[in-house]
């Protein structure tokens, strides 16, 4: 928990620094209110006493009492504060380093746990401040001055007091002990129900067609109970806590009367008055103590939780991605590559993913030249996705290089490599928003989606939107909606088709103008004269760009320029088309199995 106080800004800091001097006012007012009290038992006691002095007395005490309630009015308020923007801070530092995760760290966390720990166990932690710095900070100073205050006044008190004390320290320990391997599995139990849910919501038309709902509810009652039992546990055991404070303090109250009252009976008669008054203070202090070593057992309730929270939290924050930012700009690729543009090249890679021994890619070496097709094909596993990937930096190749533009992609600074590259993923991905938005996404003059009639600028991005989607076949269905170009689109393109959600992906990558177009099986939901149209569009309006083609049908890569052929990680052919039917038995197998002879040949 104190190591992720290093993400406190300067300004918190300060009102931390106010908030304790309120703390230290609120405490010095609560323990001056004994002494008042005092004073106006004994001027109640003796004899002779005007009622003037009893009235002034008791304004003083209520001055007090009104200082300190203004002491725990800004206390409160500046906790509160800080708790809301260090929260704050939390969630944009956590979001941002997520953002610069790769598939690698994503498969470390699961996006149940990320959510979890962006929401949850934030909110844990801005609980423990709001509510535990006061009292981390109040219960030991308010312990501290109430046991010097009361120091030397009766030995019998002070002794029932420190056994008081120490009762509750063995309480809180076992306590502790009982309850601290609880609060840790809890948060994981909460992400457990987190991916349960979410693995429901987002799988709900699979469950429905197998009519696996009870099964999938008996997975979440288990997770839910699992969780319920775990902060069963720990609430019955923390509801142990106030009881057992009240019966110390209860206990502690009596035995200070009983002791006084002994002491009133041993006493001369002049001063009975005097230890009557003794024991008001002591009987008001020693409360104070309890109270104090109470407010550290809250504490002690909320610590362990947050503690968990604030681990998950930085174990985050202090993960650094696999991936590094490069140091080239686009300008010092220019110079480097000596003016070579949208060239891809692969020299001796390998490459295997960082959980595992085997590599899933073996000494793969080809070049794609500017305004050539390379296409990639293979049986399923043999490693086309992983090598794609290795060209925008997903993944860092283990053995070997890859170059675009005559530079190795690890020297690139990663934004300005993806800058001069449209990817278009296996899965089909869009953002809640309008059509318009999702095909310029990234597009700062255009990412809203909102062209003003007036705006120039909007309007040329507006043409390139359409232009984008004229080449990915998208213009057809696009104008079929109600609100065309500026059509909802819901969250995960939900209310579109693959096909639709597909060409849209495709019209994504095309609007940036890339120098290089990556398409990752990206026409399999396409029909064939779909297929067709959009490759026909492409070669024409994308010419001067390099095309990576991931692709399963043969009809879809048989005119590339060249086609890279991979069996298990390993390049077994490359060539034309014509030239793999040839000489390559992979690619005939996988071609013959799709077209007869003559479709071959043609």
């Amino acid at each position: 928990m104190l190591r992720i106080m290093k993400y406190l800004s300067k300004a918190e800091i300060g009102q931390m620094l106010i908030a304790l001097v309120a703390i230290v006012g609120q405490v010095w007012f609560d323990l001056e209110l004994p002494d008042y009290m005092s004073d106006i038992t004994t001027l109640v006691e003796t004899p002779g006493s005007e009622m003037r002095d009893i009235w002034i007395a008791g304004g003083k005490m209520l001055l007090v009492s009104l200082g300190s309630v203004a002491c725990a009015v800004v206390t409160g308020f500046i906790a509160a504060r800080i708790a809301a923007s260090f929260g704050q801070r939390l969630r944009s530092l956590e979001f941002a380093k997520v953002e610069s995760f790769g598939p690698a760290e994503m498969s470390r966390f699961s996006t149940a746990s990320l959510i979890t720990r962006s929401t949850n166990d934030i909110t844990q932690i801005q609980m423990f401040i709001t509510m535990g710095l006061q009292m981390i900070v109040k219960s030991p100073i308010m312990a501290v001055w109430a046991i010097m205050k009361i120091a030397g006044d009766g030995v019998e008190w002070t002794l029932a007091t420190a056994v008081a004390v120490v009762v509750l320290l063995v309480s809180i320990v076992v306590l502790m002990a009982l309850v601290m391997p609880k609060f840790k599995a809890m948060q994981r139990l909460t992400d457990n129900i987190n991916l349960v849910s979410r693995e429901n919501l987002t799988g709900l038309r699979v469950v429905r067609a197998y009519n696996a709902e009870d099964y999938q509810e008996a997975k979440f009652t288990k997770a839910n109970k699992e969780l319920t039992d775990t902060q069963l546990f720990t609430n019955r055991a923390m509801a142990v806590m106030m009881p057992l404070m009240n019966t110390v303090m209860n206990g502690l109250m009596l035995a200070v009367y009983w002791i006084g009252a002994s002491l009133i009976n041993a006493a001369e008669a002049m001063d009975k008055l005097t230890v009557f008054s003794n024991m008001v203070v002591f009987s008001s202090y020693s409360v104070q103590v309890i109270m104090s070593f109470l407010l550290m057992s809250m504490v002690f309730v909320l610590w362990p939780r947050a503690d968990v929270s604030a681990q998950r939290v930085l174990e985050v924050l202090d993960t650094e991605p696999l991936v590094t930012d490069g140091h080239d700009t686009a300008a010092d690729v220019a110079r480097l590559g000596r003016g070579r543009t949208g060239t891809v090249e692969f020299r001796d890679v390998s490459f295997a993913y960082p959980d595992s021994r085997e590599p899933i890619l073996e000494h793969v070496s080809f070049t794609a030249d500017r305004g050539q097709t390379v296409a990639f094909i293979g049986a399923t596993g043999s490693g086309k996705t992983s090598l794609i990937n290795l060209v925008p930096r997903f993944y860092d190749v283990s053995s070997g290089q890859v170059l675009v533009d005559g530079v190795d992609v690890r020297d690139w600074d990663l934004a300005a490599l993806r800058d001069t590259i449209g990817y278009v993923p296996q899965k089909s991905v869009l953002f809640k928003g309008t059509v318009s938005s999702n095909i310029s996404y990234g597009d700062d003059a255009h990412a809203g989606g909102d062209v003003p009639s007036n705006d120039t600028a909007g309007i040329a991005s507006a043409e390139r939107v359409r232009e984008a989607a004229d080449v990915a076949q998208a213009t057809e269905f696009v104008d079929r909606m109600d609100d065309g170009f500026d059509a909802a689109i819901a969250q995960g393109g939900s209310n579109v088709s693959g096909g639709q959600k597909q060409r849209l992906s495709i019209a994504r990558a095309v609007y940036r103008d890339p120098e290089i177009l990556i398409f990752d099986d990206s026409f399999s939901a396409l029909d064939f004269k779909t297929d067709r149209a959009v490759r026909d569009a492409l070669s024409e309006h994308a010419k001067g760009a390099t095309k990576l083609i991931v692709a399963q049908r043969i009809g879809t890569i048989m005119n590339a320029d060249r086609i890279v052929v991979l069996d298990d990680g390993k390049v077994v052919g490359q060539g034309t088309h014509r030239e793999l039917l040839d000489n390559c038995d992979v690619y005939r197998q996988i071609a013959e199995s799709q077209l007869s002879k003559t479709e071959l040949t043609a």
